[in-house]
């Protein structure tokens, strides 16, 4: 946590002070530290989830014991280790969620499953966040 933040504990509940309120160093950290408490509660409590679909003919995912293993399209398959604290789970091939209790972990995780084959503005294939909506892009119209 940054420093210069104070928590104090009233019955059930955790807040966060400044030490010196009038500092504007300290205190431009108090939002901050509030969220990382905030995160860290509902991490264990109740868990993040990210959510991923693979788009394209052939485009599948498997879970073996302790990675994924995509084909993505490439010559070869793709194969991802699992890391600590992170389930991933695989439904039809093609549906991918990844959860866990931090939440900058799920989130880089799933930012680095992306990664493997960024969504095509052209052809619109790829690994996207579900829900998330693509700007198709035309391509050549040829002469």
């Amino acid at each position: 946590f940054p420093t210069g933040i104070l928590f104090e504990e009233a019955g059930k509940q955790l807040s966060a002070q400044p030490a010196q309120p009038s500092d504007r160093s300290s205190s431009k950290f108090h939002g901050l530290a509030r969220s990382l408490v905030a995160n860290a509660v509902h991490g264990v409590s109740q868990g993040f989830t990210k959510e991923l679909d693979i788009v394209g003919i052939g485009y599948r995912a498997e879970v073996s014991a302790s990675q994924v293993v995509f084909h993505l399209g490439y010559s070869h398959p793709v194969p991802f280790a699992i890391p600590d604290g992170i389930q991933i789970a695989v439904d039809k091939q093609n549906h991918i969620t990844v959860a866990g209790i931090d939440r900058q972990r799920v989130g880089q995780v799933a930012a680095d499953i992306r990664a493997l084959r960024k969504p095509d503005p052209y052809k619109q294939k790829g690994i996207r966040y579900t829900g998330e909506v693509l700007k198709k892009k035309v391509g050549k119209t040829g002469a």
